[in-house]
């Protein structure tokens, strides 16, 4: 017969438990204003008044915000950036990881070395855009892709985790007659989706909201990304809150444009998010121990 005990909670647990239910309802406040007031009906929408649920639901705004062609360009760019610098960031990130995980290949303790001292040093705003100009990327999508390849941080997971990996596989495949190539698509790669999955989460969410470098590198409005469309709608348009003609000729307050952008922005990663995630703690945590 067993016996289950509860643990008797102390006071510190009550003031402990009470802290952090009131700081996590902080936290999830902005996010009902931004989706409540996003939805409002411009008809009914009061400035500076906090809501929980529209008083009367809208998609005035996401209408006309979806009808212009800033917003579309924006999505474009941020879609292409998103697409296209995962894929190559996942891609050099594993391949060069699985070289420095062979100790027979020539300079690879240099190599080990170089990634390991830019954890703690880094080149700068400065050099950075130099390098982008005399490269001729300025003003170019490619310049936000090549500039966030990979870092340290994720090449020293990523060694970690295929270091984990039995050898006697690559083995038995060479016996088989598979090259070193055929050896890393054949044996490597599908062994090591769990750690694929939370990489592919990791490069996706920080191109998606890629800003600083768009915001150095980008001039023409045409090629910004969604969050330095969200970050011109949100700072950089009138304060007075004057707002636009939307398609059915009412005039949109700025506030439920501004607020239906940043939903728009958050939107596609709250969605691929859930489908990643159960890989997300094992990919991370196969790569940070040996064994």
């Amino acid at each position: 017969m067993s016996y289950v005990t509860t643990k008797k909670l102390t006071v510190f647990d009550y003031i402990n438990y009470s802290l952090l239910a009131i700081i996590s309802i902080a936290c999830v406040f902005p996010f009902i204003y931004v989706f409540s007031v996003s939805f409002t009906d411009p008809d009914v929408y009061v400035p500076l008044q906090f809501y929980f649920f529209p008083e009367k639901w809208s998609l005035s705004a996401y209408k006309y915000i979806l009808s212009t062609n800033s917003f579309i360009n924006a999505l474009k760019s941020t879609v292409f950036v998103t697409g296209i610098g995962t894929v190559l960031s996942i891609l050099i990130s594993f391949t060069f990881a699985y070289v420095m995980t062979k100790k027979h290949v020539p300079g690879r303790k240099l190599m080990l070395g170089g990634v390991i001292f830019t954890l703690v040093f880094n080149a700068g705003i400065l050099p950075n855009y130099l390098l982008m100009k005399d490269m001729n990327l300025l003003n170019s999508h490619w310049s936000l892709i090549l500039s966030g390849l990979t870092n340290a941080w994720s090449l020293i997971v990523i060694k970690g985790f295929l270091d984990s990996l039995p050898p006697e596989l690559e083995d038995a495949a060479r016996i088989d007659g598979c090259s070193d190539i055929g050896v890393f698509w054949r044996i490597v790669i599908p062994l090591s989706m769990p750690a694929i999955a939370a990489f592919v989460l990791f490069f996706a969410v920080s191109y998606w909201n890629t800003y600083f470098n768009a915001l150095v590198y980008l001039s023409d409005a045409k090629k910004w990304t969604l969050q330095v469309l969200v970050k011109s709608l949100v700072i950089d348009s009138d304060a007075s809150g004057a707002g636009s003609v939307g398609s059915d000729d009412r005039v949109l307050p700025q506030e439920t444009i501004r607020m239906a952008s940043i939903v728009l922005a958050m939107v596609p990663i709250l969605v691929i998010y859930p489908f990643l995630q159960k890989h997300f703690a094992k990919g991370v945590m196969l790569g940070s121990v040996k064994g």
